[in-house]
């Protein structure tokens, strides 16, 4: 039997999971997942034959290393800052890899070396990045097969709540890190294209310039944009499309009330604010408000919001004005203080559905008349367990290590899904589970 060996068993990886057991018999697999919740793994495991649980550390090389000698495949759902660490194990031993995480420069630096050894470590074959690829890779490459030039490409993705389980005023609720979304935008400024002119969107205008987008049978959504858009343009092929913007998905008025935060500076993760611990949250809310004697905090908290009353109810849901009790975090940033206000507001209730929206917008000419086409995908969860975030990141990394076993993948280095050998085949497959992309397309 060929032996996977996945580390993590986190909520990304059910659906993952659940794919390679359903396919292990046919396919003569043995599946090896290390987790340090040996519960988990077990829950998940549901006492399959073809599996074995084991509970250590895989951040520790020593520990991790004989596991990885014995597998044919590996999968890391590690966080991904060790990816590149695994990476280094799995080049020595000349075993292939697999990652849903973005390639880091140290990553991309392994491939001759990972060429070498005759392996392929795949990387960006989860959702964003991944699904994103493959469906905009396939839009692209058809338009330029047919003689097309393309004008324009934007791309936009959110993990958000489904509309049967909508029920608070940001139309929000946590799906993945609850830390990556209070973080969202910090660092760099981003950057995008528009007809041939570079912008940049430093973090505390990030939340103002958004796009708005209507999807057929789900109505509004607003995209801000995400990161540097111009690293695409060459993973793409499509160095000479004037126009390129790469966005996130939010439901109205999320945006426009989370750059209240921004602004307020409580998104700061760079510092720590002193008593952190003895803060209420109207305390801690009050912090980042001007002394005035004699105005409540919920009229100088207007006022910084430009009287904005629309939005007034989103924060009074977050129990933002509340004295009652303390936050109780010791040393914390401002960030991990509103993180941790959130994570009991918008968390996932049981019988909770998440959502993934996609959407794709390209303009191109083709025998002087300019088209525009639009590709949705909207995928809802399964329940508590099987998310949209799980079965959209695992079913492409399992679809991809069916074809690396079965030796249909002839690429090596350090890759990503770009490529139609890649593309075609898990995009076809996808399809069989509901991943369906709704294309249209108008003559402008």
């Amino acid at each position: 039997m060929k032996r996977i060996l996945l580390f993590g068993a986190g909520l990304s990886a059910s659906t993952l999971i659940k794919y390679l057991l359903d396919h292990s018999y046919a396919e003569s697999w043995h599946l090896v997942v290390v987790d340090q919740d040996l519960e988990l793994i077990l829950a998940k495991l549901g006492g399959h034959p073809n599996a074995t649980a084991h509970a250590f550390n895989a951040l520790d090389s020593q520990q991790r290393l004989p596991y990885i000698a014995q597998a044919d495949l590996v999968i890391s759902m590690l966080p991904a800052a060790h990816h590149v660490d695994v990476a280094k194990d799995c080049i020595a031993l000349q075993k292939h890899l697999v990652t849903p995480s973005y390639i880091s420069a140290e990553m991309r630096a392994l491939h001759d070396q990972a060429k070498a050894a005759g392996i392929v470590i795949l990387n960006e074959i989860g959702v964003d990045p991944g699904i994103d690829h493959m469906s905009a890779m396939r839009l692209i490459d058809q338009i330029k097969e047919e003689g097309g030039v393309l004008e324009s490409f934007k791309s936009y993705c959110g993990g958000l709540i489904a509309p049967s389980s909508d029920n608070n005023p940001w139309h929000y609720k946590f799906t993945w890190n609850p830390k990556n979304v209070v973080l969202a935008g910090q660092g760099s400024a981003a950057c995008y294209r528009e007809m041939n002119e570079l912008k940049y969107l430093p973090y505390h205008r990030l939340f103002q310039r958004l796009d708005h987008i209507q999807i057929e049978g789900y109505g509004e959504f607003e995209g801000y944009v995400n990161r540097d858009s111009l690293n695409y343009l060459e993973t793409y092929h499509i160095q000479e499309v004037p126009t390129i913007f790469r966005g996130t998905l939010r439901r109205p008025p999320y945006c426009q009330a989370w750059d209240v935060f921004v602004q307020l500076g409580m998104t700061d993760d760079a510092y720590t604010m002193k008593g952190s611990a003895q803060l209420t949250p109207r305390q801690f809310l009050n912090a980042f408000l001007p002394f005035e004697t004699g105005v409540s905090v919920e009229d100088k908290f207007l006022k910084v919001m430009g009287q904005r009353k629309d939005l007034f109810d989103l924060f009074d849901f977050l129990g933002l004005f509340s004295d009652k009790d303390v936050i109780g975090v010791e040393k914390a940033s401002p960030a991990t203080l509103l993180q941790k206000i959130l994570v009991e507001k918008w968390r996932l209730a049981p019988g909770d559905k998440d959502m993934i929206v996609m959407y794709h917008e390209i303009i191109y000419t083709k025998n002087d008349t300019r088209y525009a086409v639009n590709s949705a995908l909207v995928v809802e969860g399964q329940d508590e367990r099987y998310t949209a975030m799980s079965n959209t990141v695992g079913l492409p990394v399992a679809i991809a290590t069916k074809l690396i076993l079965n030796q249909q993948i002839v690429e090596r280095g350090v890759t990503l899904p770009v490529n139609k050998e890649l593309y075609a085949p898990i995009l076809s497959e996808l399809e069989q589970f509901g991943i369906i992309f709704n294309e249209s397309e108008k003559v402008l």
